[in-house]
């Protein structure tokens, strides 16, 4: 670092920094096509089994030569696309280290805003430096979304944390916030570098390393407005048109699509509102506890219940805390991830559907003799390459974010199963502590009123 770095990153002002670490790629599971009818998908659905510059960054030029994109603008060869997208059970070697961290607020005459520090180590050769540091704001993320899917359009881009706060009264930079996005952040970075595809994207890689009027410049490129237009209008055009006929597999995969979102939005509604009614009653503890000392003062027989009763309920309401600590760090996080990613889902076999809706309507055309037929009779050729390229890699991806997903939706409740086993032990053994020392003090006063 010591031949790139310019200048010291301010520090953020008392935010916490550091995340936890990437997850591991996945491995793949049985195809979905050889699964069985969609019945038993629902079955199995939960199973357990704006371009401002940046303010600071560090780093060299980079190349701007994307080898791994697939758009329509690159050859579309089902064998070229299948050696692109490689998911075989290979050991992993991590070589590429993403840490979001040191959020740090920002103001000016015209907004106010947040950047996220992001620290990338590599040994890959491809890049011009061992190590970079770069400072990018959330509306940098949605960039690089945004070009993953224009680049992959069938792949699973892992989701972004919401621009907004919907439901309840989060003020918009409040700490928390700000910390709860800063680990979603981290997340989707990571999500991204432990992909055996989007890993490679040149977007991706600009994003990690460029600097300010660098990744300024990238944006830039590309289609103008008016072609990005008419792209729109065509993608609405053909997504209103719809398929004639989708292909059983992504038949079933749709279905088990909307029976995963409609269960796994119920849990996150469920748990947000559980969380809140625990908050609700670890705030009554705090004020319950005193109130018992406060007895104590005009009891005077009373004294050594009361007090233990005080004590037993700020030891519970010690452990409601760590519980709730628990609870909104493993579960709710991941929960409301899978949340995102569902709606991620519906975009994908959105995608997929208008890739194969325009097949179609070149095929009706041909059908109906509309158009040259020559010119016509070329265009199937290609799209019909381009249909199996986005099928293939839509197969792959979704079999190896299934499995993701198993694991992480059991590491999640498997968790929460030993907090809530820790926690209930704890309450238990505090409370049979006080009845125990009840019982020697009853005890002792009995044998205190026996005459001699």
């Amino acid at each position: 670092m010591e031949g790139e770095r310019l200048a010291s990153p301010a520090r953020s002002s008392g935010l916490p920094a550091g995340g936890a670490g990437g997850e591991s790629p996945g491995v793949d599971a049985p195809l979905l096509g050889s699964s069985g009818s969609s019945t038993l998908l629902q079955a199995e659905v939960l199973d357990l089994d704006e371009d401002e510059d940046d303010l600071e960054v560090f780093s060299k030029d980079a190349s701007l030569m994307d080898m791994n994109s697939f758009s329509p603008m690159m050859p579309t060869s089902p064998l070229s696309m299948i050696n692109q997208i490689k998911f075989e059970d290979e050991p992993d070697l991590k070589d590429l280290f993403i840490t979001v961290d040191e959020p740090e607020s920002h103001v000016t005459t015209i907004e106010t805003f947040i950047t996220y520090r992001i620290i990338t180590k590599t040994s890959r050769g491809e890049f011009d430096s061992s190590e970079f540091e770069v400072r990018r704001r959330y509306q940098d993320f949605l960039w690089l979304k945004g070009k993953l899917e224009e680049a992959h359009p069938t792949l699973i881009i892992p989701p972004l944390p919401e621009k907004f706060i919907v439901k309840g009264m989060v003020e918009r930079f409040n700490d928390d916030f700000i910390e709860t996005r800063r680990k979603a952040l981290h997340k989707f970075l990571n999500r991204i570098a432990d992909h055996p595809t989007l890993t490679f994207n040149e977007d991706f890689k600009v994003f990690l390393t460029a600097q300010a009027w660098e990744l300024s410049s990238h944006k830039k490129q590309g289609p103008g407005l008016l072609s990005r237009m008419g792209q729109t209008v065509r993608a609405v055009a053909l997504s209103m048109r719809g398929v004639k006929s989708r292909p059983e597999e992504f038949m079933e995969m749709n279905n088990f699509i909307e029976v995963f979102s409609q269960k796994i939005n119920l849990i996150d509604k469920i748990s947000q509102r559980i969380y809140k009614e625990e908050r609700e009653y670890s705030d009554e503890m705090k004020e319950y506890g005193p109130i018992h000392i406060l007895w104590s003062a005009s009891e005077e027989d009373l004294v050594d219940t009361l007090k233990g009763i005080a004590s037993c309920i700020d030891k519970c309401s010690k452990a409601t805390e760590k519980r709730m600590c628990g609870l909104s760090e493993a579960l709710l996080p991941v929960v409301h991830e899978y949340v995102l990613y569902s709606e991620m889902l519906m975009g994908v076999m959105k995608r997929r559907d208008q890739i194969q809706a325009e097949l179609d309507s070149k095929v009706e055309a041909l059908t109906y003799k509309k158009a040259d037929t020559d010119l016509l009779t070329e265009e199937i050729g290609k799209l019909e390459d381009k249909v199996e390229c986005a099928n293939n890699a839509l197969k792959a991806d979704w079999e190896r974010w299934r499995h993701n997903m198993q694991n992480d939706i059991k590491s999640a409740f498997t968790d929460m199963a030993e907090e809530n086993i820790q926690y209930y032990e704890q309450c238990l053994a505090t409370w049979e502590s006080f009845l125990a020392s009840q019982t020697d003090l009853h005890l002792e006063e009995t044998s205190e009123d026996k005459p001699e």
